[in-house]
């Protein structure tokens, strides 16, 4: 038997995470949690506030250490752009001796802005609101690239090849 797998993703919005969540999910099984859907279906009002946030993400890591514990693979679909994020959720894993995987999306700034600040973006994601380019720097500027002793792949969503990237996630 398998052991169950943890996908964890870092890159800038509208880098492809969501695509390659989906591809994980459609092909492996393992259970999507989409943190911007989740975020939508929890409150009535989005406002990304920290509150909203701290209990958005309390629900998605105990669901995330139930379904580990249950022995089923996770697709985490958020921005793990902090290594002390990662770590956590990584120990999650590790307490259920599943593996864990960082997706590095590593797409062109512009290509990821031009994504991230349209409407169908918005629009995909069920929100009312269109990212700010000010947000958008804001998370550009924050991220923290995995580490050298973080278990991490590099996929390049500019033109996702669907079937070089299930090489490289192995599945």
């Amino acid at each position: 038997m398998s052991r169950p797998k943890l996908y964890l993703f870092v890159g800038v919005p509208g880098a492809g995470k969501t695509t390659v969540a989906k591809l994980i999910h459609d092909t492996t099984g393992a259970v999507h949690l989409w943190a911007d859907q989740a975020r939508q279906a929890m409150f009535d009002k989005v406002s990304h506030s920290k509150a909203e946030s701290d209990e958005l993400y309390a629900y998605l890591n105990q669901q995330t250490d139930e379904l580990l514990a249950a022995g089923q693979s996770v697709v985490f679909d958020t921005n793990f752009n902090y290594r002390k994020d990662r770590h956590y959720v990584a120990q999650i894993a590790a307490r259920h001796d599943a593996d864990s995987l960082i997706i590095w999306m590593q797409t062109p700034v512009a290509v990821a802005r031009e994504r991230a600040l349209h409407d169908h973006h918005r629009d995909r994601n069920g929100y009312n609101i269109t990212m700010t380019a000010e947000e958008f720097n804001h998370l550009t500027d924050h991220l923290e690239p995995p580490a050298d002793n973080e278990n991490f792949i590099i996929i390049d969503g500019t033109n996702l090849d669907t079937e070089a990237a299930k090489q490289q996630l192995g599945i």
